[in-house]
């Protein structure tokens, strides 16, 4: 019986190792699949243009004066400040921080102004967890024009930050030093964000989370909607606390991932460069602009303008003007534009545009979705005139030949049938240079045409407005992402 028992005992262990490797084995290999469908995922972003600052921290063996010129000559435009730099050249004695005199201010203001700088975040800066210590930064913050305060509560507690958050309208963004810091993990601070005002974020540093042995793009992920700063980084090595900076794309951030998740994100904040290695100290700038040059040869919106504009509190069609009946409804935090009633023309008045290449996406309700986007409307709206003279590139899944998605209405048919189904989006490239309009759909060239009048098109100009068609209710069509590059 003890055999018998034993042997039992030795078929069930095996049998259970052997299920559980089983288990594990087909883990893993989901695992690697949802790996290879992420990194296939991020391959295909087309990643947006991102606004960048530098954290004077990189300049810390300067002062803050020479940190905004160095800031200059990179050729940025804003800049976070942290507490303790000197403030000039042969001066310890006057240093930038949140209790500078209002005359040193001024100072500051000033020289920001001279150099076309804009201070727009403050941090790591650590304040109590009391009333008039939290009540003097912000204030300080509020002179000074900052929108985001980085810090790190030694506390659990954040009433006092939400409550001065929503009475100055500044963002607060919890920043993540590595372990043992007690929001090294991206966990813990979306824990305790979770349930609080919007302004309160993650001030996420890629750098760390790499030292910390954390993911970026896991981390990104964890936090996604709350994120209000980036200190973008890329180091050598992944999971050591002796890692140090190098160049954007050098090391193993997989910054083009990092980017690609943000984009997809539509995050609205700053990517902060905040350069650390020691070595380097005396001299960043060459090795932060190379990484520059990185990160510019794999943003695909780098020279395009976004059309339909984004702040940091969300989408407006500010410049844009509506003709004829119906409206575009704008859900002011997606950026997506919803076509109602019509027909009427949502037009970008803005500007005039000669020769062009429009990027857009776009959604059509269901198969009966009819819309268009109209290329170079000569004048200001005043009638149904412009339908005479201004090519519309058509959307329809439903139409044939000069009436299908595509096409230059009721001129030119597409050479395929390129568009995605209802409900799913789909992307337009659209040129237009000289009289030559070419219209790519879900990246196939659908239209290559040399334009002539044709149709119900009797004229055309060599330069004007973009719109975009609302037909009607019962079918309506949805735009996001509008960017356009001009060709000289």
């Amino acid at each position: 019986m003890i055999l018998t028992a034993a042997f039992v005992l030795i078929v069930t262990f095996v049998f259970t190792g052997y299920i559980l490797s089983q288990e594990y084995g087909k883990k893993a290999a989901e695992t690697e699949k949802e790996k290879v469908a992420l990194s296939s995922r991020y391959a295909n972003v087309r990643i947006k243009k991102f606004p960048f600052a530098v954290q004077c921290w990189t300049f810390r063996k300067f002062s803050f004066f020479e940190a905004l010129q160095k800031t200059k000559d990179l050729g940025i435009e804003f800049v976070q400040a942290f507490s303790g730099q000197i403030l000039e050249k042969n001066n310890e004695k006057v240093k930038f921080d949140h209790n500078m005199p209002d005359d040193q201010i001024d100072r500051v203001k000033k020289k920001l102004e001279e150099l076309g700088i804009t201070l727009v975040s403050y941090g790591v800066v650590n304040f109590g967890n009391k009333e008039d210590e939290m009540q003097n930064i912000f204030e300080f913050a509020k002179k000074m024009g900052i929108q985001t305060i980085v810090t790190e509560p030694g506390y659990d507690d954040y009433s006092l930050i939400e409550k001065f958050a929503k009475e100055y309208r500044i963002n607060i963004a919890i920043h993540n030093h590595p372990i043992p810091s007690k929001y090294a993990r991206p966990e813990t601070v979306i824990y305790r964000i979770d349930g609080l005002d919007p302004r309160i974020g993650a001030g996420a540093d890629t750098g760390h989370w790499m030292r910390s042995g954390v993911n970026p793009l896991e981390a990104l992920r964890t936090l996604k909607g709350r994120i209000q700063d980036v200190h973008l980084k890329d180091l050598n090595a992944f999971g050591t606390k002796d890692a140090f900076d190098v160049p954007f794309g050098e090391g193993k951030a997989n910054v083009h991932d990092v980017l690609a998740e943000l984009t997809l994100q539509d995050y609205a904040g700053f990517l902060t460069i905040e350069y650390e290695r020691e070595e380097e100290a005396e001299n960043p700038s060459p090795s932060i602009q190379k990484g520059l040059e990185y990160i510019k040869s794999i943003t695909y919106y780098q020279d395009h303008e976004q059309i339909l504009k984004r702040s940091h509190w969300g989408y407006s069609k500010t410049g844009w003007n509506h003709y004829g009946p119906g409206y575009f409804e704008l859900d002011e935090k997606t950026g997506v534009l919803k076509g109602q009633g019509g027909m009427g023309l949502l037009w970008y008045a803005a500007k005039k545009y000669k020769d062009f290449v429009l990027e857009l996406d776009y959604k059509c309700a269901d198969e009966f979705t009819n819309s268009g986007i109209f290329l170079r409307v000569p004048d200001m709206l005043v009638s149904d005139d412009y339908i005479y003279h201004s090519f519309e590139i058509q959307i329809n899944p439903a139409g044939e030949g000069v009436h299908m998605s595509g096409a230059a209405y009721d001129a030119e048919a597409p050479m395929k049938e390129a568009f995605h189904p209802a409900g799913e989006w789909n992307h337009f490239k659209i040129s237009f240079i000289g009289s030559r309009i070419k219209v790519e759909l879900n990246d196939v060239l659908v239209l290559d045409w040399e334009a002539e009048p044709r149709g119900k098109v009797r004229d055309f100009v060599g330069e004007g407005y973009i719109g975009l068609q609302n037909h009607d209710s019962r079918s309506p069509v949805y735009f996001k992402n509008i960017y356009v590059k001009e060709i000289t």
